[in-house]
């Protein structure tokens, strides 16, 4: 992707990855690139889907069952899948329950993404969906705050 000109913050975002291991493979400080492993619930994730949606939210419940069944994976990894799932639902949810401030808002458009709490990292995602300008803004503040960082005064006019 990089050979492409694709930037680092996009590979980050497609490949999901760190940008500090992107940026260390890009400089050939790594060798093992992005390995992908398969996670030992990758067979599991449709009756997963379908329990939860039954009303099955008790992970260590849905791993026994799963035990039973002949899962062979450890709760930890049932528990953070409930947990992600979890995080996702209360993302998608569109109504905040108050309006952060301007303040909070510009505060929070300004950290580094890397730097969020899981809270704050779950109030932007709700902010980015019901007000979609606000990630353009945030694009434009990072690519800013990038090109300052790099001192590349060439792209200042853009």
């Amino acid at each position: 992707m990089s050979k492409q000109g694709v930037p680092i913050k996009q590979i980050v975002k497609r490949t999901g990855h760190s940008r500090k291991l992107v940026r260390c493979v890009l400089r050939g400080q790594r060798s093992d690139m992005f390995r992908v492993r398969q996670s030992s619930l990758e067979e599991w994730l449709p009756w997963l889907d379908g329990r939860w949606d039954q009303g099955a939210r008790n992970a260590s419940a849905l791993w026994r069952e799963m035990r039973k069944k002949g899962f062979r994976g450890q709760i930890g990894v049932v528990s953070e899948w409930a947990r992600r799932r979890r995080l996702a639902e209360r993302a998608d949810q569109s109504a905040l329950p108050r309006t952060p401030s301007a303040r909070s808002i510009a505060r929070l458009m300004t950290l580094a993404r890397d730097d969020l709490s899981k809270s704050d990292a779950v109030l932007i995602a709700a902010i980015e969906s019901n007000v979609p300008d606000l990630v353009i803004a945030r694009t434009l503040i990072d690519d800013f705050q990038q090109m300052i960082r790099s001192k590349g005064v060439a792209e200042l006019d853009a």
